[in-house]
């Protein structure tokens, strides 16, 4: 096993988008828009951790290549029944920014979760409705700006 050798190919523009949903209770979703999670903004700290997640892929995903990243753009957006996040990640490297995207954007639904999993518990503790899905990259860009 090893890391794929990209020594010889050159440092372009870069660029990925990926996007992703959590489903959440109309209680929690009602919690969020009127601020009133006692944990805090989950939308606030859901895109603080994208960003601090972009930038730790390589430590999390053991063949990702470390890159400079130049932007890390994470939107939160909450909908009728659910948190929809969109990571943006650029750099100008010998590889892409894919996997950078997809922590981005996972990491911050996992915030999200972890934010408001007090109020998505049923009776016996369980997360029956709470759902994180459809993260996929949506967006790949290679070359020029």
């Amino acid at each position: 096993m090893t890391m794929v050798d990209v020594t010889g190919k050159p440092k372009v523009f870069r660029e990925a988008t990926a996007t992703g949903t959590i489903k959440l209770k109309a209680e929690t979703i009602r919690l969020i828009k009127e601020g009133k999670v006692e944990k805090g903004d989950p939308i606030y700290t859901a895109k603080i951790a994208g960003v601090l997640a972009a930038k730790k892929t390589s430590t999390l995903i053991p063949f990702c290549h470390p890159l400079p990243l130049t932007n890390v753009k994470v939107e939160v957006e909450v909908l009728d029944d659910s948190v929809q996040v969109v990571s943006t990640v650029k750099t100008k490297a010998q590889t892409g920014v894919e996997m950078e995207a997809l922590v981005a954007t996972a990491v911050s639904l996992l915030t999200v979760w972890d934010m408001v999993k007090q109020y998505e518990k049923d009776a016996k503790g369980q997360y029956p409705s709470t759902v994180i899905k459809n993260i996929r990259v949506t967006k790949k860009v290679k070359g020029s700006l």
